[in-house]
């Protein structure tokens, strides 16, 4: 299942792009088995990724909580906290 992956703010500084087409094997199946997976590409999403708490996700542009499945998503884009004002 191909997902596009999009980072926002310091999440794509240290992955270093904003955007990559992944491939996650099946055992991949929520929003934090998934951030678990990506840590393991490169030191950059090492980096991003070593905290998911700190993170946010959308899947196909709906906010979602880390323990969302990721059922047949296209998109997933992972992303810190944002503040209002």
């Amino acid at each position: 299942m191909a997902i596009t992956m999009l980072y926002f703010a310091w999440v794509r500084e240290r992955v270093g792009i904003g955007e990559e087409v992944i491939d996650p094997p099946e055992v991949v199946r929520n929003v934090a088995d998934l951030i678990d997976w990506l840590s393991r590409r490169s030191d950059g999403h090492a980096a991003a990724l070593s905290e998911p708490a700190k993170l946010r996700a959308a899947i196909d542009q709906r906010f979602v909580g880390l323990d969302a499945e990721l059922g047949n998503a296209r998109e997933v884009a992972l992303f810190p906290p944002v503040t209002g004002g």
